[in-house]
């Protein structure tokens, strides 16, 4: 087991468009299906792999190209180390004063570390200062918890 570790800052009404955070089905859609539903689907299969947008299930990043990690651990510590560096270079940066403080953030990591330790995943995400939101995520891998069918996206 190991764990893989994503990010993404960009624009609220981005993280706020479902259709680009939800993978495309697993088959696609009978003919005869309403022409919306296939327009869904086909938009689905080109951007759900394309955006580094998070996915509405924090186990799906799994399914998103091997490019979008931005770093892979074996020991959940290393991993939580990394989330507390992530968590450091935009705490300043968010908007809710509540979110900066140094106690909470490191308590944060505290339990990121301990939900790793025993295979699950983490997400976490902060509004920025005017309409930006930032997104963290470790995802447990080889095999994830929620969704052992998945593969690693770097083997």
């Amino acid at each position: 087991m190991h764990h893989h570790g994503y990010a993404w800052v960009g624009e609220k009404r981005a993280f706020d468009n479902e259709s680009i955070r939800r993978p495309p089905p697993e088959h696609a859609p009978p003919v005869g299906i309403e022409e919306a539903l296939r327009e869904r689907y086909r938009n689905a299969v080109a951007d759900f792999p394309a955006t580094g947008v998070p996915p509405i299930q924090t186990a799906h990043w799994l399914r998103k190209p091997a490019s979008m990690v931005r770093g892979t651990w074996e020991e959940p510590k290393e991993a939580g180390d990394w989330l507390g560096l992530q968590l450091a270079e935009f705490a300043n940066r968010f908007a809710s004063e509540a979110d900066r403080e140094v106690t909470r953030l490191a308590l944060l990591v505290q339990a990121a570390v301990e939900r790793l330790a025993w295979g699950g995943d983490v997400s976490l995400g902060h509004y920025l200062n005017g309409t930006v939101f930032h997104s963290v995520a470790l995802v447990t891998c080889s095999p994830n918890r929620s969704s052992p069918e998945l593969p690693c996206p770097l083997e």
